[in-house]
């Protein structure tokens, strides 16, 4: 987990705005597909999941902890957790915490006369909101796994897209982007190379929730709202089907609203709100908090770090600059967490000796509960 202050800068940063890699990028995930051609005209057919492809909802469930390739930066750990959250929708966020954050989900819907799969991406910068859906063109099946493909809903592969391997335990996956169609043709930006580590909590929420079904989750069978597509400074028409908004004064309930996102936070079945009020000791209010949600302790009874194993056992890690004293997690699968709360002292972004930390706390969180929590025993020395 080193780095984790660089990652999430740029791993929020470049999925919100930025084309970042150049073409000579290392392709970690060792899928050797070629780069995107521009398309002269765009006619996205999607897969028709009533044929293929709609096994991918299975597939992606899980927790995965692999390597990440992030513009030009390894990082040697990194995870999604995806869960289901309904009979046809899964769904993973990475919560960078004060920085900002990303979420992404896959759902069954009807677009363009087509039962099929649609991803929703986006998250939440210093007052920028985004989402952007995308609709699975493509699916394949050769000796090297299954391969999936969802591109942009409007501008298909000349504005970005996702692409997905699955090989027995192992994920591999690749993102594209071109600044919402300003550098075309899009370059990766995104390369995640992981192994299942655990599917205990993604079953679960599967058999809670009766999941997979082919039922449509939210219709896009009229397609977007092309009102409120996001047009870039200079064009006449929308290149992206994304929507934004900005205002540094609005949270993100007011934001999805401004943006006209069709699918909103509120919208979405399932999910919990966890919020945070956090006392800081004198010794600790000019450092940077890290806040673990895990599924396994991550200190002792006595505070101190434990079992370096259990690290791996993390779900969300926002991490909190000095003048923050509160969080609201959103987009939160329920379920039991340990909440771990570490003082970076050294500000290297990752537990260490000498970093104060709070006891791991075991909270349950209910489906659509808006859970409140007060940490007020910061003040254990590692």
């Amino acid at each position: 987990m080193k780095r984790l202050k660089k990652l999430v800068v740029l791993f929020v940063i470049s999925i919100l705005m930025n084309s970042c890699v150049p073409e000579d990028v290392r392709n970690i995930t060792g899928v050797l597909e070629p780069e995107p051609e521009l398309q002269v005209e765009i006619d996205i057919k999607p897969v028709n999941i009533n044929e293929t492809g709609f096994d991918f909802l299975e597939k992606i469930q899980g927790h995965w902890i692999g390597t990440n390739r992030i513009i030009a930066d390894d990082f040697d750990w990194f995870s999604f957790d995806f869960r289901a959250i309904s009979s046809s929708h899964v769904h993973s966020i990475f919560e960078g915490g004060s920085m900002g954050n990303l979420f992404t989900s896959f759902f069954v819907t009807d677009f363009n006369n087509t039962r099929t799969l649609m991803a929703r991406n986006g998250g939440l910068l210093n007052g920028i909101y985004r989402t952007s859906y995308f609709v699975l063109d493509k699916t394949e099946e050769n000796s090297r796994g299954k391969y999936y493909r969802f591109v942009d809903a409007k501008g298909s592969t000349n504005v970005m897209h996702m692409e997905f391997r699955f090989v027995k335990d192992s994920m591999y996956f690749n993102a594209y982007t071109s600044k919402l169609g300003l550098n075309v043709p899009p370059t990766r930006h995104l390369t995640f190379k992981s192994k299942l580590a655990d599917d205990g909590l993604a079953k679960k929420a599967a058999e809670d929730l009766n999941f997979p079904l082919n039922v449509v989750e939210f219709d896009f069978s009229n397609g977007l709202k092309e009102e409120f597509l996001y047009v870039n400074p200079g064009d006449e028409k929308p290149k992206s089907a994304t929507f934004l908004a900005q205002d540094n004064e609005s949270d993100v309930f007011e934001l999805a609203e401004v943006a006209g996102d069709p699918f909103k936070l509120v919208d979405h079945p399932y999910l919990a709100y966890l919020f945070l009020d956090i006392t800081r000791t004198d010794t600790i209010k000019n450092k940077s908090l890290l806040t673990y949600l895990s599924k396994e302790p991550l200190t002792n009874q006595d505070g101190q770090f434990s079992n370096a194993n259990a690290f791996n056992s993390i779900i969300q890690l926002p991490e909190l600059i000095p003048k923050y004293n509160q969080f609201l997690f959103t987009y939160l699968h329920p379920g039991n967490y340990y909440l771990t709360i570490v003082a970076d002292m050294d500000a290297n972004s990752a537990p260490s000796t000498g970093d104060i930390t709070s006891k791991s706390k075991l909270i349950s969180i209910a489906p659509l509960e808006q859970k409140e929590i007060e940490v007020n025993d910061i003040n254990i020395q590692n």
